[in-house]
């Protein structure tokens, strides 16, 4: 089965109790609004690409894991388009959940999103029953305090915040539950793949920056420009857009030379390659920097 069409299903499975008879409809709508259409679902296709590196065994563990990342990855994205974070009027091109169904169906959806990725990750591990610990473990890190997507959306509330830290926090742990888990989910060890994983977080985290000041809102789907409104940590900010783009392709060459060991790794290499080419566009970058090159003159 596609990687594609798996990610998709496992995300409905995941959802189908929200659309039980008697649910509150506009909840439901709006959690599927904060799902569906997804993004590139980048995290989703990390843990199938490691679990498939690694031997996977077991495709309904893989794929419910694959769903429990995707939808805490939704939920955050949910709640930082609220009026206390970014305000933000769209995502992925459509109009954000706050916006379509109002700021206190967006607090809930979120909410409602991140009880239902652990209910996936618990379901999913029905045959291999062992492995929960970990996983859970893995997840629960990714997301929450010390250094989990919530302690990257604080930082954003701190009058002072080291940029690294910021980034590893807010991208960079998410992608590294994304490696980890997609190893223990086929039953291999989690932390050989954490650096790996926290090093794409950052690189990824770097693109994020680059194109909320090189692209477009129309190319983006979401409003761009946010970083410099709201006074956030910012690498392009920081060394300029050629300082950050040199600073990407750094983090890609050094995520590349750290893939482990395993029957997947030249797969999974032109994954990385694939994806760093989706997110910066070497032509698409080689333009803008010849227009800004050509205004300062």
């Amino acid at each position: 089965m596609p990687t594609q069409h798996r990610i998709e299903r496992a995300l409905q499975l995941g959802l189908q109790a929200s659309r039980q008879t008697g649910h509150p409809p506009r909840l439901a709508a709006a959690m599927q609004h904060a799902v569906f259409p997804g993004g590139a679902r980048i995290r989703p296709k990390l843990v199938l690409a490691v679990a498939l590196a690694c031997g996977e065994d077991d495709t309904e563990l893989t794929d419910a894991v694959a769903a429990a990342i995707e939808l805490l990855h939704c939920a955050s994205l949910v709640h930082d388009d609220l009026p206390c974070f970014d305000d933000a009027a769209t995502r992925r091109g459509l109009p954000s959940v706050q916006r379509a169904f109002g700021e206190r169906l967006a607090v809930l959806a979120g909410d409602a999103l991140i009880v239902a990725a652990f209910q996936c990750l618990a379901l999913g591990t029905r045959r291999h029953l062992s492995r929960l610990p970990g996983l859970m473990q893995t997840v629960c890190q990714g997301v929450g305090m010390p250094m989990g997507i919530v302690a990257g959306q604080a930082w954003e509330c701190e009058p002072q915040v080291a940029l690294r830290d910021y980034q590893q926090a807010k991208t960079g742990a998410l992608f590294a539950a994304a490696t980890m888990a997609g190893a223990q989910a086929a039953g291999a060890e989690g932390l050989d793949w954490r650096a790996l994983g926290e090093q794409m977080g950052q690189a990824y985290q770097v693109a994020d920056d680059i194109r909320d000041v090189a692209f477009d809102a129309a190319l983006l789907g979401k409003p761009v420009g946010q970083d410099l409104a709201l006074g956030r940590p910012s690498m392009a900010r920081e060394l300029g857009l050629e300082g950050a783009l040199a600073e990407f392709h750094r983090l890609i060459e050094l995520t590349l030379a750290i893939v482990p060991v395993c029957p997947g790794a030249a797969r999974f290499r032109q994954l990385i390659r694939l994806e760093a080419d989706r997110l910066v566009p070497q032509k698409l970058m080689a333009e803008r920097l010849a227009e800004r090159l050509a205004a300062a003159a």
